[in-house]
């Protein structure tokens, strides 16, 4: 069978020669159409609260900043996941939403629902949005 393909591409080299240019130029087509993008975001749609309040330990920062502003945030609309993580003065919150939820609008729904709980926060713990 390869014999009967040799002798025939031997006899057709015109049309082998054809099929390889026709072949060359789809891909160079496919190439330059080939939408790529040079840095692909594969993470999660998520929003980070850092709220710093300073001289304070883990446990007290748990109390009075993470917990109000983690059970605040499992209400936003859209989010899939809450999780909190309390240091030395600081505070971090990652609101993780859905997959198509756009990053825009999910950061304007924690915003929203952050300025109904900042009220109940101590007067020195400043939360913020991070990227």
């Amino acid at each position: 069978m390869i014999e009967s393909i040799i002798r025939w591409s031997v006899a057709n080299r015109f049309f082998v020669l054809l099929a390889s240019a026709i072949l060359v130029g789809a891909g160079l087509f496919s190439l330059k159409n080939t939408p790529i993008d040079a840095l692909p975001d594969l993470s999660d749609v998520q929003v980070i609260i850092k709220t710093s309040y300073p001289g304070q330990a883990p446990q007290v920062v748990e109390d009075q900043v993470t917990y109000p502003l983690t059970t605040a945030m499992l209400s936003v609309p859209g989010a899939v996941t809450v999780r909190g993580f309390s240091f030395f003065g600081d505070s971090y919150v990652y609101v993780i939403f859905d997959e198509e939820t756009d990053l825009y609008w999910a950061r304007s729904r924690v915003l929203e629902y952050l300025s109904q709980v900042v009220s109940t926060l101590p007067d020195n713990a400043k939360p913020q949005l991070g990227l």
